[in-house]
């Protein structure tokens, strides 16, 4: 996989987590899912995003 598609799953799983972690355990976990939403739609703008940071230094391909 390259570096969008391991953006996309990472970010996948962190929401879809917190979705459920909200409607089982706490309601307080949607916050993170907006969080993580918040970063996607500044990233948009911006073109940088910590995660792609942080996967460039792990030596995932673009």
């Amino acid at each position: 996989m390259r570096l969008n598609e391991w953006l996309r799953l990472i970010a996948g799983v962190f929401v879809l987590g917190a979705v459920l972690l909200g409607a089982t355990v706490h309601p307080y976990y949607n916050y993170f899912a907006a969080f993580v939403a918040a970063n996607l739609i500044q990233s948009s703008f911006s073109g940088w995003c910590p995660m792609m940071a942080l996967l460039r230094r792990l030596g995932v391909q673009e």
